[in-house]
């Protein structure tokens, strides 16, 4: 039997999500996050789980079966960290990167410890990059 995914559109609003995060200032942040989303995306903020603001869907489909939706692009305001969900591996994302300031990476994932560090019109055109990759590798 497949298992049923986690992280799936939930029906708390974003701004009640955001008025729940610790601390205060790590909230502003997530609004200032959500803002420049949905600005790069085009697409309104939707809880993804208990802690994903995510903008956009696409459906994915794995070799071994396993299928599921997502968001397109989402950020998480957690308490060590802010994490953004993007595609990282697109052709227009390194450059973005070397300009976007202090910084790390995962596997789809950048890491900011606050956004004072980075340049946030750098994030945005690295957002709308982001979502533009996915809707090209996932047409749906």
């Amino acid at each position: 039997m497949a298992k049923e995914n986690k992280t799936k559109p939930e029906t708390k609003s974003v701004e009640a999500f955001l008025a729940e995060v610790e601390p205060a200032g790590r909230a502003d942040e997530g609004r200032v996050l959500a803002d420049l989303f949905t600005r790069a995306s085009g697409e309104k903020p939707v809880m993804w789980g208990p802690s994903i603001i995510g903008f956009g869907t696409y459906h994915y489909r794995y070799e071994s079966g396993h299928e599921g939706d997502s968001p397109r692009v989402g950020f998480s305001p957690r308490k060590a960290k802010l994490v953004c969900y993007l595609k990282l591996d697109s052709v227009g994302a390194a450059p973005l990167l070397a300009w976007l300031g202090k910084h790390g990476t995962g596997k789809g994932c950048l890491y900011i410890n606050k956004l004072s560090d980075i340049d946030l019109s750098v994030l945005e055109e690295l957002v709308a990059d982001s979502y533009q990759a996915m809707a090209e590798a996932y047409p749906n």
